[in-house]
């Protein structure tokens, strides 16, 4: 059966009396013109997901059904309705990416979003659990380094929050910085994944080296995590770093 293209099914819903009132959400849903959403249970509660044909579409991890429904129209802008269940494969997908804390191939709808929030969102995505990186860290691997609050917008229209981990991108000075949801959540979310506050706070070093492999790491890198007390050196700058004769960390990539 041949599927309404957008126009026809845009002239349905301005005369919507040509089509059983029932008809027109499916045939929306059908055609990732609308959203549906679940509710189930996340990292730190219960949570609101919507999705699509597409994939993953609005994610809030607090609050209520309303809550969610307005933001959901702010972010995605596209009608949403309730059902029971996501589809086996997709809720699956979804549970996997919410039990590692990361991505992998769970398929996420951002199609309202501009190029380049979704430049930062990808490069966001691949910040491994536990770890934290400065909005600085995600321009620079954009490739553009003066970008740094055009980040912060763009990581702030995150609709799938969690799922694309944003809580895990903070201010260079250590502190945990803006979150959609408050400060506290962002926090909360980091301690469940296992990061030790201390690590990246005001007033720590902002990269560790070891004097054994030559290479300085963020505090919160796995790498940085395995260097003995002994051989631990501490710089506050990356410059003084490679001055000193190290060299970055090719899995944390610190700038």
């Amino acid at each position: 059966m041949k599927q309404p293209t957008d126009r026809e099914i845009k002239s349905m819903l301005r005369a919507h009396e040509s089509a059983p009132e029932s008809i027109v959400p499916a045939v929306l849903v059908r055609t990732a013109l609308a959203d549906q959403y679940v509710t189930m249970e996340g990292p730190l509660g219960t949570i609101y997901v919507g999705f699509t044909i597409n994939g993953i579409s609005c994610v809030v991890p607090t609050g209520s059904e309303e809550q969610f429904l307005v933001r959901h129209e702010v972010f995605v802008g596209r009608p949403a309705y309730r059902v029971p269940a996501m589809p086996r494969r997709l809720e699956t997908a979804l549970r996997r990416s919410l039990d590692t804390g990361r991505l992998g191939k769970l398929p996420v709808d951002l199609r309202q979003l501009t190029l380049f929030q979704r430049q930062a969102l990808d490069v966001t995505a691949q910040i491994p659990p536990g770890e934290v990186r400065p909005y600085s860290w995600v321009a620079r691997q954009m490739g553009n380094d003066g970008a740094v609050r055009a980040v912060g917008s763009a990581l702030a229209r995150n609709p799938v929050p969690i799922v694309i981990p944003c809580h895990r991108v903070v201010k260079s000075d250590g502190s945990v910085g803006n979150y959609a949801f408050g400060p506290q959540m962002k926090a909360r979310l980091l301690a469940h994944e296992g990061m030790d506050p201390t690590l990246f706070a005001p007033g720590s070093p902002r990269y560790v080296g070891s004097d054994t492999t030559g290479i300085y790491c963020f505090p919160t890198c796995r790498n940085a995590r395995r260097i003995s007390a002994q051989h631990r050196i501490e710089f506050r700058f990356s410059g003084v770093a490679e001055d000193a004769g190290y060299r970055a960390c090719e899995v944390c990539r610190p700038c």
